[in-house]
């Protein structure tokens, strides 16, 4: 046991080389283009819509797409109202009111590594933004949930309980919808990949010392 511990202790005294330190900043970098591109995109098809009804998910709103004749977010509210689905709106995800902060603390903490350039630094980068990650992904699908099943029973049109796609196609009733990770997602998921390069480059570059 004894050990084990002296090993991750010096695991986490390394310091960062100049080119993890580089990776960390890249990574940094990667969450700034979340806070204008969508994180999430669902499409819609039907008869009635042949040209899709576009919902964008932001860290921060619900935008639908806009024509000259609609805009896709009240048409997609307007056709939930008929089979009991509370209306989609910004103000009820409280998702959309921390998600931004937790955006900028990561960048604040990702230039304290670069400026402190120490391993257990970046380690604690990496956990907390995978488990700030893996608890958002499990948020979104527990809002879809809810929005699916706590259906109105009063409704005009009866259908059964269901939940939203996060990721594919699914049908639900007349509708083909697809629902996919959009352009901040990529830039969200490549940032842990950076850190998980920063930490093998330094510990790589600390091994080779030691030899």
């Amino acid at each position: 046991m004894q050990k084990y511990l002296t090993k991750a202790i010096s695991f986490f005294e390394i310091p960062l080389d100049m080119r993890s330190r580089i990776l960390v900043l890249l990574a940094a970098l990667m969450i700034v283009p979340s806070f204008f591109t969508p994180m999430w995109k669902m499409t819609l098809y039907s008869n009635q819509f042949p040209e899709g009804l576009r919902l964008d998910i932001y860290s921060y709103k619900l935008d639908g797409g806009k024509s000259a004749n609609q805009d896709d977010l009240k048409e997609i509210n307007s056709l939930n109202h008929y089979i009991g689905m509370r209306p989609l709106l910004s103000d009820d995800f409280t998702e959309f009111k921390w998600i931004p902060f937790v955006f900028g603390g990561t960048i604040l903490l990702a230039l304290r590594v670069v400026i402190m350039g120490k391993m257990s630094k970046l380690v604690d980068l990496f956990v907390m933004f995978s488990y700030f990650g893996l608890f958002s992904l499990w948020s979104f699908y527990y809002k879809m949930y809810i929005y699916g099943h706590e259906l109105d029973s009063t409704a005009a049109i009866k259908v059964p309980p269901f939940t939203p796609p996060m990721f594919g196609h699914q049908t639900m009733a007349n509708f083909e919808v697809y629902t996919y990770p959009s352009t901040a997602s990529f830039f969200i998921a490549g940032m842990p990949v950076l850190l998980l390069l920063a930490m093998w480059f330094s510990r790589k570059s600390w091994l080779a010392e030691k030899r």
